[in-house]
């Protein structure tokens, strides 16, 4: 088996006397897409927080690439460009066009030239459908098409793995299907996911192995196949009962 591009061993996140992890251990493998399900409060999105501490865990390691990022003389910033970000609220910079949001982190974070930030910016537009939409504002575009920015904002630092917290939550059911499309490509492409979602059908077609979460815990994971049409748990069975719909 290959080394896991992020490790988590033991990971507990508490707030004050609410405790929302107890002890996660999960592994994601470098090509691996994995999307983590489970109703709300069950510790999905602090999980995922915590892989690139914009929350502290307090307690267990966060291990990305050989390295405990939980360790106070680690340089997070360092680490962050490594690990993408794609959150469930869009967080584009509305004074700002589409091009200047992409190229942002290049040239503050890495030192980049305008000329080349602007380059690598536009081909990852490219990757995402949006060259077309470089000089647009964020308020001249469709939520869809916002997130599409959030990805490519992504994607331009070539990470190594990329987070996505419940994509396409905030975007109207019509334009779900031109994110998840997206997402679809960069797993074709090569790209490293986790990915915490409540859309089941992209579950069950794209994710190499599918976890499903409550209360703070890790209940099952396995292959989709395996999760979604013979499910082990009584709380996944019932979980997933909860979806009428199509689950393929």
């Amino acid at each position: 088996m290959s080394t896991p591009i992020l490790e988590l061993v033991g990971l507990q996140k508490a707030y004050g006397d609410l405790t929302v992890l107890r002890g996660i251990d999960l592994r994601v493998l470098p090509g691996e897409l994995v999307c983590v399900i489970g109703p709300s409060g069950s510790g999905k999105s602090s999980m995922l927080r915590c892989c690139n501490r914009l929350e502290a865990s307090t307690g267990g390691q966060i291990i990305f690439d050989g390295i405990d990022i939980a360790r106070a003389d680690v340089n997070i910033n360092h680490i962050r460009q490594q690990i993408g970000m794609v959150f469930q609220q869009f967080n584009l910079y509305p004074h700002l066009n589409v091009l200047g949001n992409v190229s942002l982190a290049l040239r503050k974070v890495q030192g980049r030239l305008r000329a080349e930030a602007e380059t690598m910016a536009m081909t990852a537009l490219q990757r995402v459908g949006l060259a077309d939409k470089a000089k647009a504002y964020p308020a001249q575009l469709s939520g869809g098409q916002q997130q599409r920015v959030g990805i490519a904002r992504a994607i331009v630092l070539e990470p190594k793995i990329i987070l996505f917290d419940e994509p396409t939550s905030a975007l109207d059911p019509e334009l779900v299907g031109e994110v998840l499309k997206v997402m679809g490509e960069l797993k074709d492409a090569g790209m490293t996911m986790l990915v915490v979602t409540h859309e089941m059908g992209f579950a069950r077609a794209a994710a190499d192995r599918v976890v499903f979460m409550d209360v703070g815990q890790i209940v099952e994971e396995g292959a989709p196949e395996d999760v979604f049409g013979a499910p082990r748990h009584e709380r996944t069975r019932a979980f997933l009962s909860r979806y009428s719909g199509p689950l393929s």
